[in-house]
């Protein structure tokens, strides 16, 4: 196995099944990790074929992203496609960061259009303050800091040390990529957004963005100051 898709999911049993059906057209396993859901997201995983890691409690995102990651890698993965539990990502968009690069050290990022894709002004807000401060202290412009649709390569982010366990681990391994040399490629990706009525989210306006801006700062100064264990 060289590639395959890893799913954070929190109490996401009415989209999860779904999702990892259309991830079938990839023609690659599936990893969802479990991340402490109260309601049956496990079964519905299961029962559409995916293959799971469960934590017994809500870690967050960023130790989701890295179980699934750590799992790729004992199953001899050396790149993953983190795609969102919601169904926001389309398979087609999945495949387009899937085939983002040739290079299979680069880290490739999704890029979602948010103002024509009919994103809350919430998420815009959120996005944005990301963006500015990680293109701020990376030296360089980036355009979509907080999609959830990657491309990792495997063992090189493991190495990397992110530790933020929530939304802030893709801003955090974002920087301590950049830093230690990985390429970081940007692909404009589609993105679906339900109706007010379905949509969930488990993003909290100003908590996350502001743990997010707090990670990046730490970041920096570890980078800065060599006590990071970034190579």
């Amino acid at each position: 196995m060289d590639t395959c898709v890893v799913v954070p999911a929190l109490d996401a049993a009415a989209t999860i099944g779904r999702v990892v059906v259309g991830l079938a057209d990839l023609g690659l396993p599936v990893i969802v990790v479990d991340d402490g859901s109260s309601d049956a997201t496990a079964d519905e995983a299961r029962s559409a074929g995916a293959e799971l890691v469960r934590h017994e409690r809500n870690r967050g995102k960023g130790a989701a992203i890295r179980s699934g990651l750590a799992e790729a890698e004992r199953r001899g993965a050396t790149r993953a496609v983190t795609v969102d539990a919601d169904g926001q990502h389309p398979p087609a968009a999945a495949r387009t960061v899937l085939e983002g690069s040739s290079d299979p050290r680069a880290l490739v990022l999704g890029v979602r259009d948010l103002v024509a894709a009919g994103a809350p002004r919430s998420n815009q807000f959120g996005n944005g303050v990301s963006n500015f401060f990680l293109s701020l202290f990376a030296r360089r412009t980036l355009r979509d800091t907080q999609c959830g649709l990657r491309r990792y390569p495997v063992r090189e982010t493991l190495a990397l040390g992110a530790r933020a366990d929530g939304f802030a681990f893709e801003a955090e391994v974002v920087l301590r990529a950049i830093a230690a040399g990985l390429p970081v490629v940007e692909v404009p990706v589609s993105v679906i957004y339900p109706s007010r009525e379905e949509r969930r989210t488990h993003f909290h306006n100003v908590r996350d963005p502001a743990s997010i801006v707090g990670t990046v700062v730490r970041t920096v100064i570890e980078l800065r100051t060599g006590r990071g264990g970034t190579p």
